[in-house]
């Protein structure tokens, strides 16, 4: 069948790592949750002062409801912070705060792959929920054999998402440890725990991009089985 044969355990390397990735980023955020960074500024703050460093004076910070719904949008220019991470002043709001705000500098300095990410996120949405249903379709009605091949199509379009929001996040992480340092914004050794949780958040975007790359090696799989026994 469709959901159990086995084709699944490909998935069980990406489950793994998922499994490990929350309990890192759960263990990291909650630990620097608890330790205030000593300059007292909160994360709308920080996001502020690096987006002034930086002369993006026509970037806004919003707080928004949720946790962890932390985001910034190129097309309004808004750096959204949770709650959490809006008025907190620990290192983890710290931590977080400023990297979102590395995607508003990537957004500023032109950096490619936010820009083709920005593009793909509608194509990308269309096949992470239209892909497996053609899928699910073409298997189990042969007469629709072709929507198996679509929506493996589909479905790649949004792994190719997966692949490319990597670097994209890598960088952002890497821009903000930059300018907490550049604008003093922690201290020396409070780096360490800036970088623990980011290193974390890191870990499970790796761990969404194996799953779904996984995921499309199954289809595949199974579509080429299907045609074996046809």
């Amino acid at each position: 069948m469709f959901f159990y044969d086995p084709t699944m355990i490909l998935l069980i390397p990406a489950i793994l790592l998922s499994v490990y990735a929350q309990a890192k980023i759960s263990s990291a955020y909650g630990k620097y949750s608890e330790i205030r960074a000593r300059s007292g500024l909160t994360g709308a703050q920080v996001a502020r002062a690096i987006l002034g460093g930086s002369g993006l004076y026509d970037v806004r910070v919003e707080a928004v409801s949720g946790r962890l719904s932390d985001h910034y949008d190129p097309r309004t220019k808004v750096v959204s912070l949770s709650q959490d991470v809006y008025s907190s002043n620990s290192l983890a709001a710290v931590a977080v705060a400023a990297h979102e705000t590395g995607h508003a500098l990537q957004d500023a300095r032109g950096y490619f792959p936010l820009q083709l990410r920005s593009t793909f996120v509608p194509v990308a949405n269309f096949g992470s929920s239209l892909g497996p249903i053609l899928i699910l379709v073409g298997l189990f009605m042969p007469a629709f054999g072709l929507l198996l091949q679509v929506g493996i199509l589909f479905f790649a379009f949004a792994v190719l998402f997966q692949l490319i929001t990597l670097p994209v996040e890598f960088n952002a992480s890497h821009r903000a440890l930059a300018m907490l340092s550049q604008e003093n914004l922690v201290a020396g050794d409070e780096m360490r725990g800036a970088r623990a949780v980011l290193s974390a958040a890191a870990l499970t975007y790796v761990a969404a991009a194996l799953a779904a790359v996984l995921q499309l090696a199954r289809f595949v799989l199974i579509a080429q089985g299907r045609s074996r026994r046809d």
